[in-house]
């Protein structure tokens, strides 16, 4: 009888298991593996939903934040620049921060990423309520809003990275993973609609030229009951009383306390949003992974996951059209108010934007599914022409069609880079042979990279108002102005589309795993996490 192995000696390397050659009953298993991967539509629609408030706000953000500080908070348009950089740079430096902290966390009773989600909540919504209150004083408004963005970037990039990242702990399916990710898009864009639409609905007011028609002679005009309100305000301090050197600071408050209303509005959404994700969703590691442990450390894999080709390509490509998404929501209520005679129409191109981006995303997962997702990649190119024509002739019907393919285009920049993320994860973990926690790695830093962008573009952008001569305030821009908006809204994201897709078709990109290699990967999985 032949005498067992000798173990092996300590401090040897241990021999890495073989993923076992397909047999009879792989494609049995597969089907099982199938079968046990999927989500219900109930689980689906919560995991949405847990992200609608942070979508809820940022869209906010970047309608309507920039105006607010140029026009309502008054600050000049230099320190407007350095506050939104600042806040996107905290955003951006808090990605590599929070993938660390999360990748070395303890897997607690509610799972390892949803105690962040919980966590991060209350401050979020506290330091978004005063990123919209307007201080009494005025001397350091910039320094004020320059902390609660910062705050508020930050926080939010701690609740966000462990919420996409769940994704890949809700199933190893890779279809019901695209699935629920589809999900996830269309009830954030429903959720940032219904958010938007309140929004734009309260501070509506502060967006009409009631200010400057105050001192005209008043005709027979149809406004809204705040202008109203403003412009009678506005009248009677001028010529009913003395406070004419204060008109200007209490049509500010009003309209300042517009936007707190709005912001409480938004605030009530996380309690309720953050409740239906936890009672909805739970976190699915593989039975056979260990409560805690992380297999590598997180500079290790930011290393090797910055060095993945496929990852390199689509990090790269979104820099551009992340950017110009950002740099076409943040310019168009000013395009709209300065460059235009546009102004009555901020509200409705604004939910014409949403409404269009959240009925096309059912539409692009479609495609995605049947014609592949670098196919889809070319639906962003639709914004390019309509972005040109918008800056060339700015006239209501122009803005309506704009507004509607700039929806849909935005639709599919926002899901094609979260559905082809988890398919380049799974193309790393195919090729390597590490623990857990990796994907955590993935999102944090391509969220970092992206945010990272999306800071220079709009703090340069930012920064060309006050080059021009920005006065705020004032009820005409100088034609300076007026160009430099136009360029802004129709040059810049077109240059930075173009260079983002050209870098996306080149190559090939990862495939979404076939069924006997998605067994395979859940077996490396699995073996990972035990040999963690």
């Amino acid at each position: 009888m032949a005498a067992p192995p000798a173990p092996a000696a300590k401090g040897s390397p241990q021999p890495e298991p073989h993923a076992p050659e397909p047999g009879p009953g792989s494609a049995k298993r597969g089907r099982e593996d199938s079968r046990a991967g999927r989500l219900s539509f109930c689980t689906k629609v919560c995991y949405g939903i847990g992200g609608v408030p942070n979508q809820i706000a940022s869209s906010a953000t970047a309608f309507y934040l920039q105006l607010f500080l140029l026009d309502i908070a008054q600050i000049p348009a230099a320190q407007v620049s350095l506050v939104l950089f600042g806040g996107k740079v905290s955003g951006a430096a808090a990605d590599p921060v929070a993938g660390f902290f999360i990748n070395r966390s303890q897997r607690t009773g509610s799972g390892r990423l949803m105690p962040w989600v919980l966590g991060c909540t209350p401050f979020i919504a506290l330091a978004y309520f005063f990123l919209w209150f307007l201080p009494p004083f005025t001397s350091l408004r910039g320094l004020w809003y320059t902390t609660f963005y910062c705050l508020f970037q930050a926080l939010a990039t701690f609740f966000q990275v462990p919420y996409t990242a769940l994704t890949m702990l809700l199933t190893p399916c890779p279809r019901e993973r695209d699935s629920a990710t589809a999900y996830r898009m269309t009830v954030e864009m429903a959720g940032t609609l219904m958010g938007a639409t309140v929004h734009g609905l309260i501070v509506s007011g502060a967006h009409r030229p009631h200010r400057c028609e105050a001192t005209a002679t008043p005709g027979p005009v149809t406004v809204s009951p705040n202008a109203v309100e403003q412009s009678y305000l506005a009248l009677f301090c001028t010529h009913a009383s003395q406070l004419h050197d204060h008109v200007q600071d209490l049509v500010l408050a009003v309209l300042a306390h517009l936007y707190c209303i709005a912001a409480a509005v938004v605030v009530v959404t996380y309690p309720v949003c953050i409740s239906l994700l936890c009672l909805g969703v739970k976190e699915r590691p593989d039975p056979s992974a260990p409560a805690s442990g992380p297999g590598l450390s997180f500079l290790a894999g930011l290393s090797l996951t910055t060095r993945h080709p496929p990852y390199l390509k689509l990090v790269i490509s979104f820099l551009f059209i992340s950017a110009a998404v950002q740099v076409e929501q943040s310019y168009l209520v000013l395009f709209c108010t300065h460059a235009s005679q546009l102004h009555d129409h901020v509200q409705g191109l604004v939910l014409t934007v949403l409404v269009s981006a959240v009925l096309s995303t059912p539409l692009w997962e479609w495609v995605l599914q049947r014609f592949g997702k670098k196919t889809s990649a070319f639906g962003i190119f639709a914004m390019v022409p309509f972005a040109i024509l918008l800056a060339a002739v700015p006239t209501a019907p122009v803005a309506y069609v704009v507004a509607f393919v700039s929806g849909v285009s935005i639709a599919v920049s926002l899901l094609l880079p979260w559905s082809m993320l988890p398919d380049v994860v799974d193309d790393f973990q195919l090729q390597h042979r590490h623990g857990p926690g990796l994907e955590t790695i993935f999102y944090s830093s391509y969220v970092f990279f992206t945010k990272l962008s999306g800071a220079c573009a709009l703090g340069i952008s930012t920064l060309s108002l006050e080059f021009s001569g920005y006065k705020a305030g004032v009820c005409k821009q100088a034609e300076e102005v007026v160009v430099t908006l136009k360029v802004l809204i129709g040059a810049v994201p077109t240059c930075m589309i173009l260079a983002g897709l050209c870098i996306l078709m080149v190559g090939s990109t990862p495939k979404t795993p076939s069924r006997d290699a998605s067994s395979r990967l859940s077996l490396r999985r699995r073996t990972s996490y035990s040999l963690a």
